[in-house]
């Protein structure tokens, strides 16, 4: 059976923690799709095809994973493209509360359509895009925050 996994998010910029949770993740399934939030509404650091690039490198060692874009309700995108499942990262109690609610409403109204949360590992537990890019504007060392090739793009975005 072809089991399709959806990983939403804005992933601006992809971290080390989306890395560790899409590592552990990819061996469920025969298909992730990292997909990507449009939102004309979010100041972004890097626009939406940036930031698929960006992950694509990421991930080029895991062939079960394609990113695409989106904009609307990720239960939308799961119907049309056959997804049975919506991966959601946590890291902390304010996380789960967030999840929790979202699961119970995408569970409303696609019941088909289940959630799996993803506690980051330990070591990733307290990474998160926005404060990469906060270390990263303050010119704060991203080693181990990042992959190395997001690394270096923050590095040449910040130098513009």
């Amino acid at each position: 059976m072809n089991r399709i996994a959806v990983y939403p998010g804005s992933f601006d910029p992809i971290t080390m923690g989306h890395v560790d949770i899409i590592n552990r993740v990819s061996p469920l399934y025969s298909e992730i799709v990292i997909l990507v939030a449009q939102s004309s509404q979010k100041q972004s650091m890097f626009d939406a095809q940036e930031r698929k690039e960006l992950i694509e490198k990421s991930l080029s060692h895991l062939k079960n994973v394609r990113v695409d874009f989106f904009e609307g309700l990720t239960v939308d995108y799961m119907k049309k493209n056959k997804a049975q499942v919506i991966i959601r990262g946590l890291r902390a109690v304010v996380d789960f509360e967030y999840e929790l609610t979202m699961a119970q409403i995408n569970k409303k109204i696609a019941p088909e359509i289940e959630t799996l949360l993803m506690f980051a590992s330990p070591e990733f537990y307290y990474i998160s895009s926005r404060g990469v890019k906060e270390l990263a504007v303050n010119g704060g060392d991203l080693k181990g925050f990042v992959p190395d090739v997001v690394k270096e793009a923050i590095i040449k975005k910040l130098k513009k």
